[in-house]
């Protein structure tokens, strides 16, 4: 594909990154050093311009374009140039947007603006929130196959049932695959005699339940099955957004925020809410209000220091999880080195959200793990392609890419993979390889 990226921030960044071994990229940026640094560190070709304007997508060659991704910071930027590429050619639009504004706008008429699909920032990454709460042993977890089949990616902690066991030992549970191990920031495709030590992080593929009955033997004591005292620390959209998606799950959240405005702007859209209006940073009021008893905290604050301050706070207080919302991708390890539980990057979240579409050919759905060492993808089986008619112990022996097939859904059920299961046609494969390996892969879908 010839895929135009407009904006070369972290978002535009790592989407160049991802496409640029298999697809002729040009990215667009406002700024020069910028561009051209990126044409070193990933060998793409780079204009340096207005990336709304005419002059400089058609140096993009935007009208031959199978795709153009508009990623900039700004909303209205990244609208204006997916409007423009559409006077210029047919290219699929993607806009990247914060504002839940514009997305309703294009929900209500989709093509609205000149995009063809819209990913928000805001909505996603509560969403990515709401689905780790789901599962709070979880540091990781998406749901493929319309969820009859969910990936999750847990880490070892001391004290974990499975903790010095084998996989073979730890794998009890009947529709449930582990298809990959992290350790050292290290990936391995684990076999049954592979040991499962402390600092792992393990990834399973399998229905919900098995991977809720999976979370409970990894963690009981922070898996009660679900966590009734949730508190989210910041009004923000991202706040707001959690907060909604909590209530629609029968869950009745606290929200602290400080700006008497919006603390009144919430209560009065989060009927399910109880929002209290002071200083979050205040460990007395934390105290008086019993947020130390909560299961989860969520630091949703428009700043990382503060995030990373309520989170320390959280914590020295003694709630069991943190979750916080890191904007510089920068800070993720240092949130996660001094031991919050969960730190979610946006741009990340909507990276990994914009790269599934570079797949849209062959791959019903797509997640990145560990920093795009590995993915998690599902394949809609077509007849007459290279996995159909085949056990899938002849296609492993018989392939380079090393991937691990986690899961099949076959007329709407869930099939449990063996290396006697022969691949038919209309299956849903979901499987896990790494990032070097997917072109081979889907290749053969």
């Amino acid at each position: 594909m010839h895929v135009v990226v407009i904006g070369a921030g972290e978002v535009g960044t790592s989407i160049a990154a991802s496409l640029a071994s298999d697809h002729e990229v040009v990215v667009v940026d406002v700024d020069p050093d910028r561009a051209e640094q990126l044409k070193y560190e990933l060998d793409v070709l780079t204009i340096a311009g207005d990336g709304t304007s005419s002059e400089i997508q058609t140096a993009a060659d935007v009208g031959r374009a199978d795709m153009v991704i508009a990623c900039t910071d700004n909303d209205q930027t990244n609208l204006v140039a997916c409007g423009t590429a559409k006077t210029l050619g047919d290219g699929f639009t993607i806009a990247r947007v914060k504002s839940t504004d514009f997305l309703r706008t294009w929900q209500g008429n989709e093509g609205a603006f000149g995009v063809d699909f819209m990913v928000c920032t805001d909505l996603l990454t509560a969403e990515n929130i709401v689905r780790v709460i789901g599962l709070p042993a979880a540091v990781d977890v998406d749901p493929f196959a319309g969820g009859l089949v969910q990936m999750a990616e847990f880490e070892i902690a001391e004290g974990s049932p499975v903790a010095g066991q084998t996989v073979s030992e730890a794998d009890r549970f009947e529709s449930l695959t582990f298809v990959g191990l992290f350790r050292d920031g290290e990936m391995t495709i684990p076999r049954g005699d592979t040991g499962i030590t402390v600092g792992d992080r393990a990834v399973v593929i399998g229905s919900p339940e098995s991977v809720q009955a999976f979370a409970t033997d990894v963690a009981p004591q922070t898996t009660p099955g679900r966590a009734d005292e949730i508190v989210v620390v910041g009004g923000s959209e991202i706040g707001y957004q959690t907060a909604r998606l909590l209530e629609e799950r029968d869950f009745k959240p606290r929200v602290i925020e400080q700006d008497s405005g919006r603390a009144r702007w919430l209560a009065e859209n989060l009927p399910k809410t109880v929002v209290m209006e002071h200083d979050a940073t205040d460990a007395e009021f934390l105290t008086r209000e019993h947020v130390d008893e909560a299961d989860i905290v969520v630091t949703a604050l428009g700043s990382d220091e503060k995030n990373l301050l309520i989170s320390v706070l959280a914590k020295r207080l003694g709630v069991d999880r943190v979750i916080a919302v890191v904007d510089s991708p920068d800070y993720v390890t240092v949130f996660e080195e001094i031991g919050i539980d969960i730190a979610i990057n946006p741009r990340t979240v909507t990276a990994e959200e914009i790269t599934r579409f570079t797949y849209e050919s062959v791959a019903e759905n797509i997640a990145v793990l560990e920093n795009d060492q590995a993915e998690v993808l599902e394949l809609e089986l077509t007849e007459g392609c290279g996995l159909v008619g085949r056990p899938i112990s002849e296609i492993v022996a018989e392939t380079d890419a090393r991937f691990v097939i986690g899961a099949i859904t076959r007329d709407h059920a869930l099939v449990t993979p063996r290396g006697d299961t022969v691949l038919q046609a209309g299956d849903h494969v979901i499987l896990l390889a790494e990032s070097d390996a997917i072109g081979a892969i889907t290749s053969m879908a």
